[in-house]
């Protein structure tokens, strides 16, 4: 049996591409994101402390939904941007149920991806959960103003969290540096052919 990894750099389209796979190759999903924003607004947090733990609480949650599909012997799909430190997790759950994975890497030129993760950061649909790191739901009265990242602290902290190369299992690299030139079709075809 087969479990799905997207992954990737931050803005690279991540959530995009897993839904359209999900929905298409009718495959359960579990977004890391979509677990943080529900804790978000039920938990809350009033330092980066608490986001952070949150974060982590919902990599448990996204886990356990995995290896509830391992025990039915359902493929699944789980969105995140798995890092380096997610590797010996994941890799035993994937071993002790003998599953195999299936890894789809997004990637693409550095600069672009920055600039689309500036931009993401300013979008009013952006749930504010991930763009803050003080206090949410924000204080009465205004919005954090959060530091903006620069590009050398972007790509150090793809370089050092290890995501760029995260890889389990069968690899299927995507460039997304240009959205309209992403076979969306293609991938799922390929992935097709590898759940049966």
């Amino acid at each position: 049996m087969v479990g799905v990894l997207v992954t990737g750099i931050p803005a690279s389209g991540k959530s995009t591409l897993a839904a359209y796979l999900s929905k298409e190759l009718r495959l359960p999903m579990m977004s890391k994101d979509k677990i943080k924003e529900l804790l978000f607004d039920t938990v809350g947090f009033r330092s980066r402390e608490e986001k952070v733990a949150l974060g982590m609480g919902s990599m448990e949650i996204m886990y356990y939904f995995a290896e509830q599909m391992m025990r039915l012997g359902s493929p699944f799909l789980l969105e995140n941007n798995f890092e380096a430190v997610s590797m010996p997790g994941i890799e035993e759950l994937f071993r002790r149920y003998r599953y195999r994975a299936v890894t789809v890497l997004l990637t693409g030129e550095v600069q672009v991806l920055y600039q689309r993760f500036l931009e993401r950061q300013k979008d009013p649909g952006r749930h504010r959960g991930h763009v803050v790191n003080t206090c949410y739901p924000e204080r009465p009265g205004g919005k954090e103003l959060e530091p903006q990242l620069s590009l050398e602290q972007y790509c150090g902290g793809i370089k050092a969290r290890g995501m760029e190369d995260f890889s389990l299992g069968e690899r299927i690299l995507v460039d997304t540096t240009d959205f309209s030139a992403v076979d969306y079709a293609g991938i799922a075809g390929k992935l097709r052919k590898m759940l049966h």
